[in-house]
């Protein structure tokens, strides 16, 4: 993972500073958009349930607050690594921009296997990180969260403690919380539902951008009827670097099957999409006529994995599927693929075998640099991390609102705020797309350091 966190990082740094340079900007404005402005590194004790006391390592890294507080999740992993860290809280920044938000980023981190903790050695361990922390976090200072291994229970602990270390109440100063201590509604599907409603547009872009070239490129046939007569054609931006038409129902392999990856399955399949793979780590199923996520959830619990839950409407059979390793299921012949569980897998030694036409990132860099090249090259339309994933952070943001104003939202109402503000989001991103002739990348990482640069 060292080398993996370096990696990371070394990518994230490197896609700023070539957008900042190509869009003209100072080396001192470069080195402010790509240098943390703190990083907070400290050793911490937990006493152990047998009475032996353990050290731990850990870190807040606080990237860039131009936008406003810092924010960003809290890893719990045995293979956290301060580059790491480091490179999550630079995409924070990023993605916070991306999505709109008046938040910067930052990230935390603990070495820790909390599978081989006891609830109450995990409970003494995230009330000591939250004690480390308490300095230099606040509702309107640094807003910490959930992420990799950390829960809504494990937000409250730290809530708590911080709340006791501050002497006062404070429902703003974590999010990711449960409901009943002053989390928000709809939390828990953010980050899938925002990759779905992010999909849902882009499929519809992609749709009527190929119908005006092909237009463009045979006026006399079938789109010169009526119905498409109020096409503007002059208006359309006359791009040319999205020439896909993807079905209105597409099939989806999905890579991870945690709440990232179960949510944007279902959502998708509540939508009429036809998922046919899903994996975890220890491997997965494909089903050519389409699965159900809830039945495959439903048997992923009794077996402890998806393999062998080849979940056709509410039977699972072993005759609807095959199983499909990780690997494999990144190579089926599919509409759409979305990575939704670790980082660089989709990279040079299997970059020539994706067969998916578009790529929802649903996990944090996916693909690597190189592999990214090749796919763009290839026509691969692919949705950046840094918008594909911002569901979660923008719900985020609406439970710190509704927790500084003390007053919260139906779901109905999260899920209806969150969806104007990640389409909003997209279709700024896609016209900067369109207009420059780029790739969604690109025009999200320029659109968010235009922002950061204003700021500062």
């Amino acid at each position: 993972m060292d080398n993996q966190g370096q990696k990371m990082l070394e990518s994230a740094q490197s896609i700023i500073n070539k957008t900042a340079r190509k869009l003209g900007y100072k080396p001192s404005i470069v080195d402010r958009l790509i240098e943390p402005e703190m990083i907070h590194e400290f050793t911490f004790r937990v006493r152990m349930d047998n009475g032996e006391v353990k050290l731990f390592k850990g870190w807040r890294i606080q990237h860039n607050n131009a936008l406003g507080p810092y924010k960003g999740g809290i890893r719990f992993h045995p293979d956290t690594t301060r580059e790491e860290v480091q490179a999550l809280a630079t995409l924070m920044t990023i993605k916070c921009s991306v999505a709109g938000l008046p938040y910067g980023g930052a990230k935390g981190g603990v070495i820790v296997d909390p599978k081989k903790l006891s609830e109450t050695e995990l409970e003494r361990l995230s009330k000591r990180y939250a004690e480390k922390i308490a300095p230099f976090i606040g509702e309107d200072v640094d807003v910490p969260a959930p992420d990799v291994n950390t829960n809504p229970k494990i937000m409250s602990w730290m809530n708590d403690e911080y709340q006791k270390i501050i002497g006062k109440k404070s429902p703003a100063a974590f999010t990711g919380k449960p409901f009943d201590q002053g989390g928000s509604l709809g939390r828990t599907e953010a980050t899938g539902r925002g990759g779905v409603i992010v999909l849902k547009s882009l499929i519809s872009k992609l749709n009527s951008q190929f119908s005006i070239l092909n237009f463009q490129s045979n006026p006399k046939s079938q789109l010169s009827n009526k119905k498409n007569e109020n096409l503007n054609i002059e208006n359309s931006l006359k791009i040319s670097n999205f020439k896909l038409k993807i079905p209105q129902h597409p099939t989806i392999a999905v890579q991870g099957f945690g709440n990232v990856g179960y949510y944007f399955a279902k959502i998708a399949h509540d939508e009429r999409f036809k998922i046919v793979a899903v994996s975890d780590s220890k491997g997965g199923v494909y089903v050519k006529e389409g699965l159900s996520p809830e039945k495959t959830l439903e048997c992923k619990k009794e077996k402890g994995s998806v393999a062998g839950c080849y979940c056709k409407g509410s039977v699972c059979d072993v005759r609807y599927g095959k199983p499909v390793s990780n690997e494999a299921l990144l190579e089926l012949p599919v509409d759409v693929l979305v990575p939704a569980a670790l980082e660089n897998v989709i990279n040079e030694k299997n970059m020539d075998k994706i067969q998916a036409k578009v790529i929802v990132e649903m996990a944090n860099g996916p693909i690597t640099e190189e592999a990214y090249e090749y796919l763009v090259k290839k026509g691969v339309v692919i949705v950046p991390d840094v918008l594909a994933n911002s569901g979660g952070v923008t719900v985020s943001y609406l439970e710190w609102v509704q927790g500084k104003q003390r007053y919260w939202w139906s779901e109905e109402e999260v899920n209806k705020k969150l969806e104007e503000m990640i389409l909003k989001a997209f279709e700024i991103i896609w016209n900067s797309s369109v207009k420059k002739k780029i790739p969604l990348k690109q025009a999200a990482f320029e659109v968010a350091v235009e922002r950061i640069v204003k700021a500062l």
